[in-house]
């Protein structure tokens, strides 16, 4: 059988951060190309709640699956839980926050609740389904990056830094799972269109930082990530693959 071509694996994925911008967009594609899904929250637990109500609505697979991902017993509970109803064959990986500061001022909070919810929760949330993963041979694994870990930005040491490390992370993990069929890529949105990024960026800003002189879709970031999680982006591994409209 054509590695590339599995259509005998249970198609249930676990989405972090669900409750976000980028997490109910991908949400959304994921649903559309038939995945069931697991869409994690913490404090956004009644817009998850919601998103499943719409995507049964539309004749989706969903239900929510709610903890904090920087608690690992907690995150390690739920995702035993989940795999003792079905197999969990891909992770999407979109949880994330901003605690923005220069780090002259930052707060020792601000750097280590920024990287423990990106970085660490990508930890929490991957580990307990690479084994399972490798005995199916098969698996999906994306992780929502960012440009800044490439640029760097003024006032973003901590959120940098985690999306950094999500990069190596994901580059390392690739070579240690891809004999066994499991693919692990970064999707690294530049300015994407969010009432937070609206608020920070003015349209003349836009037009200075992006060539495209725009900013990006949910939507544009989603339908990579799909496409990601697909059959036919089995042979795409260890990438780190920009959203950015030209920026980097």
């Amino acid at each position: 059988m054509n590695p590339a071509a599995r259509s005998d694996f249970p198609r249930r994925l676990l989405l972090t951060g669900a409750s976000g911008t980028l997490g109910d967009a991908c949400a959304r594609a994921l649903a559309a190309q038939g995945w069931a899904l697991l869409l994690h929250a913490h404090h956004g637990a009644q817009r998850v709640a919601a998103l499943v109500d719409e995507l049964h609505d539309d004749g989706a697979q969903a239900e929510a699956l709610i903890c904090d991902l920087t608690n690992v017993a907690a995150t390690h509970a739920a995702i035993a839980h989940a795999l003792a109803q079905a197999p969990i064959t891909a992770l999407v990986h979109a949880a994330g926050v901003h605690d923005d500061a220069p780090m002259a001022g930052m707060r020792a909070e601000q750097w280590h609740g920024v990287i423990d919810l990106s970085l660490h929760g990508f930890f929490h949330a991957a580990q307990p389904l690479l084994l399972p993963m490798a005995r199916a041979r098969f698996g999906r694994i994306v992780a929502l990056g960012s440009v800044a870990a490439r640029l760097g930005n003024r006032g973003q040491t901590n959120y940098a830094a985690a999306k950094a490390g999500l990069e190596g992370a994901a580059r390392s993990l690739a070579r240690e799972m891809a004999s066994r069929g499991v693919t692990v890529n970064v999707v690294a949105p530049g300015i994407i269109a969010s009432p937070m990024s609206d608020a920070a960026f003015t349209a003349e800003h836009i037009n200075a930082l992006v060539p495209a002189q725009r900013a990006g879709t949910p939507e544009e970031v989603a339908a990579l990530v799909a496409f990601l999680c697909s059959d036919a982006a089995g042979y795409i591994n260890g990438q780190v693959i920009g959203v950015n409209g030209g920026m980097a």
